[in-house]
Order: C-alpha cells, then sequence, then structure tokens
C-alpha cells in the first residue's frame, strides 16, 4: 500500500533520512522501532509532507506523493495521529472531531457513529474542551479525529506515550480491532516491546536514519532488541 524508497531528508547541513527504503503491506500492522533520535518521527512527518525531502520515492496506493501537499494526502485517505496528541485544546470535542470530516473522500459531513462505538468516553464529553480531558482521553480523542476522514491507512506515532496503562491496553484492543476486523492498513511508531509484539504484525528497524531490518514480528528476536533497540 505504501512504498518509499531511497528516501533522503536534511535538516539544514544534518542528513537525517539515508536512502531509505520501507514497505507497508496492505491490511497489516507495520511497527516502525528503534532508540530515541533515530529518525522515526522525521520519516512520520516526511510521509505526510510536513517535512521537505530532498530525493527518493512515497507510493500510495500508486499515486506519488514526492510533491502532494498535506492536504492532498489526507485527501488520498492518511489518518495521521502525531507523537503528543496535538489536539485543539479550546475546541470541544466534537468541534476536534469535526476537524477531519472535509478531507473525507465520500463528502459525508457528519462524524460517524462509529468513532462513538469505539470510543463511548469522546460521546460523553462532546461538550467538554480538549484541554480539559486527561491524557488518555485527548489521545483517544486524537485517533478519532484521524478516523473521521475515513482513512485508508492510519499512520500513528508513539500512541502510548504517557498514557495510564488501562488505557495503553485499550488502544491497543482498538488497533487490533481496526487493522483485524476492519482491514485499516497500520503504521505505527512504538516503543514499548510488549504493546508493538501484541499488535504488529511485520517490523521496521531505524538506526541512524536508516532502515537496519525488515521482518515478521514472530522473528524480532532479542539480538536485534539488544543491538538497536535497548537503551
Amino acid at each position: 500500500m505504501l512504498k518509499i524508497e531511497q528516501l533522503n531528508q536534511f535538516y539544514g547541513e544534518s542528513h537525517t533520512l539515508w536512502d531509505l527504503d520501507l514497505d507497508v503491506p496492505e491490511g497489516q500492522c507495520t511497527i516502525l522501532m528503534g532508540r530515541n533520535g533515530v529518525g522515526k518521527t522525521t520519516l512520520l512527518q516526511c510521509i505526510m509532507g510536513l517535512l521537505p525531502l530532498q530525493s527518493g520515492s512515497i507510493n500510495f496506493t500508486g499515486t506519488e506523493l514526492m510533491k502532494a501537499s498535506a492536504e492532498k494526502r489526507a485527501n488520498l485517505g492518511i489518518g495521521y495521529v502525531p507523537q503528543g496528541r496535538q489536539i485543539f485544546p479550546a475546541l470541544t470535542v466534537e468541534e476536534n472531531l469535526q476537524i477531519g470530516l472535509p478531507a473525507r473522500r465520500d463528502k459525508v459531513r457528519k462524524v460517524p457513529e462509529f468513532i462513538y462505538e469505539l470510543f463511548p468516553v469522546l460521546k460523553e464529553m462532546l461538550g467538554r474542551r480538549g484541554g480539559d480531558l486527561s491524557g488518555g482521553q485527548q489521545q483517544q480523542l486524537a485517533i478519532g479525529r484521524a478516523l473521521v476522514l475515513d482513512p485508508r491507512l492510519l499512520i500513528l506515532d508513539e500512541p502510548t506515550e504517557g498514557i495510564q496503562p488501562n488505557i495503553v491496553h485499550e488502544i491497543g484492543d482498538i488497533i487490533r480491532k481496526l487493522n483485524q476486523e476492519i482491514g485499516l492498513t497500520v503504521l505505527l511508531v512504538e516503543q514499548k516491546l510488549p504493546f508493538a509484539r501484541r499488535i504488529g504484525d511485520r517490523f521496521v528497524i531505524l538506526d541512524r536514519g536508516r532502515s537496519v531490518a525488515s521482518d515478521v514480528m514472530d522473528n524480532l528476536n532479542d539480538e536485534l532488541v539488544k543491538e538497536y533497540l535497548t537503551v
């Protein structure tokens, strides 16, 4: 579904992504892993059109994205949950959810009911400001906002960061349901190994801006964990 080839990106004179290749198969959950500072968030921002690229190719379901705007990428069906959630704290829960509606390909302008079935707490708090929610509730809101546009690919950047354990487990259940029951393709950055093993089909490990390993999740062995993931 998503195929990245020979991607290069710079911050000023710093070369951050080096000839990076990445495949995200349709219908699977791919986990992007690596220590802090190796380029994971940078890669997601490049996929979403939020950072400029030097060279390479990003192909999504047959459409080349290198010159496409961030808005165009959303219109094509890529939902994005950024690190730190980045909801609008002064807007209500309902207003935050409605922000994703203009990007829907079917032109529907109503928040789908299944969002509230996935996240009942959001329906209970529609009139509450986003900034008044707990961290876990804000994360659910951020995921719900991305799902509103009816994505074909859902990209999440460390959705369990700073979240209480019971909500982490719930978010894992929801991602599994979206991926395995609904068939939504998922690309997810995650540091927690148990969570990654629980929901992932495949893994890709980055190190110093390069892809150094990729395989099915069952083949994420102790040697790879020690070399590239253990702090």
